[in-house]
Order: C-alpha cells, then sequence, then structure tokens
C-alpha cells in the first residue's frame, strides 16, 4: 500500500472510531448489566452447540474497560461446564497477546491501557476459543478495534498454529456498522454474538 493509501485508510477508519464510539457507549447505558445474561443465553443456546469444542478446550475472555460489552457471564458458564477459561495479557510492544489461565473470581492486576490481566505467574495457554471485544463490526465479520492491532497480531499468530481456532466477537447489535475499512493484517471475525442473537460469517 502506497503512502498515501496507507494515510487515507488510517483517516477512514479513525473516522470509522469516531462514529462507532459514541454507538457504543450509548447501546451501554442503555442496556447495562441486562445484556450480559443475553450474551450468554446466546453463547450457549446458540453458538456452542454449533461448534466442535473438545472439553478440555480454552475459551478466552477479556476483562471489559470502558463501555465494552462485558463476557464475564459466559466465562462462568463455560468455567461452569467444564472448560478452561483465559484472559489475555500484553506482552512486549506490537507482539501477539499472551493468554494466560484465570477461573472466575480470581483477582487480577492491571495491564497497559486501563486493561486488568491475570497474574503474571498463572500458566500460559493456547485458547481454541476467543471472544474478541471491538468498537464495530459489519456484515461480512470486519472488526473494527482502537488502532493498537492486538488482537489482528494475535488473532493471525494463533490462526496459524491452530487452525480450528474461532474468533467469536462480543458486541452490542448497535455496534453494527454497514461496511467497515479493511487493510492486509485486519483479521476478520468467525462469529459475532450479540444481545439479539448469533451470526456465523463463516
Amino acid at each position: 500500500m502506497s503512502g498515501a493509501a496507507e494515510a487515507g485508510m488510517q483517516r477512514a477508519k479513525e473516522s470509522a472510531r469516531a462514529a462507532a464510539r459514541p454507538r457504543r457507549s450509548g447501546a451501554q447505558a442503555l442496556l447495562g448489566r441486562e445484556a450480559a445474561p443475553a450474551f450468554a443465553r446466546h453463547f450457549f443456546g446458540e453458538l456452542l452447540p454449533r461448534l466442535q469444542l473438545s472439553p478440555r478446550s480454552v475459551v478466552a475472555g477479556y476483562s471489559p474497560i470502558s463501555s465494552e460489552a462485558d463476557p464475564l457471564d459466559i466465562l462462568e458458564g463455560a468455567s461452569a461446564r467444564g472448560f478452561s477459561c483465559a484472559l489475555p495479557a500484553v506482552g512486549a510492544p506490537r507482539a501477539p497477546l499472551v493468554f494466560r489461565l484465570w477461573h472466575p473470581g480470581d483477582a487480577l492486576v492491571d495491564g497497559p491501557h486501563g486493561t486488568r490481566e491475570p497474574r503474571p505467574e498463572a500458566p500460559r495457554c493456547l485458547p481454541e476459543l476467543v471472544i474478541v471485544p471491538m468498537l464495530a463490526f459489519d456484515k461480512v465479520g470486519r472488526r473494527l478495534g482502537y488502532g493498537g492491532g492486538y488482537y489482528d497480531r494475535t488473532l493471525a499468530s494463533l490462526r496459524a498454529a491452530m487452525p480450528v481456532l474461532v474468533a467469536v466477537g462480543l458486541a452490542f447489535s448497535a455496534q453494527e456498522a454497514d461496511e467497515l475499512p479493511e487493510e492486509g493484517g485486519d483479521q476478520r471475525l468467525d462469529w459475532i454474538v450479540t444481545e439479539r442473537g448469533v451470526r456465523s460469517f463463516r
């Protein structure tokens, strides 16, 4: 991509982020904690039966910041069903995220960018399913993040190591955009779960 094209792409993404932030904040303010049980209901009732996960699979989520959709009910349900759970931790700059085993209720420590992470002594792992936060998504599974590229690098690395990886976006339905800008290194979602239901992008 030429310098001018790259600059144009970054302007398009920043414009999309500026439009997405108030939509997500508004949805979170409207739905609040009521959305989390709905996310879990659709995840376990509609998505999980369609996946070929072994009982020993690791399901990774995240500790939400700002107005992100909250995956805690999903992680609690996964743990209750016998799955191992994990959360991401930021490692070296511009490196993929590291996943560490975490059980609902375990203490978290402060990470960069306002994140919360498992303790550094928690064992590292490779998840088979990753629940991904975002600012926006579109009808073909494009995802808009914050611009740091952490999840794009992480999903690319995991997909290279684990062909069966499942990337599940978690978002409020109001976060859907008509069409999002996309460049070569961007990683698409396999599924999206919202408070209204589940959709496949495969």
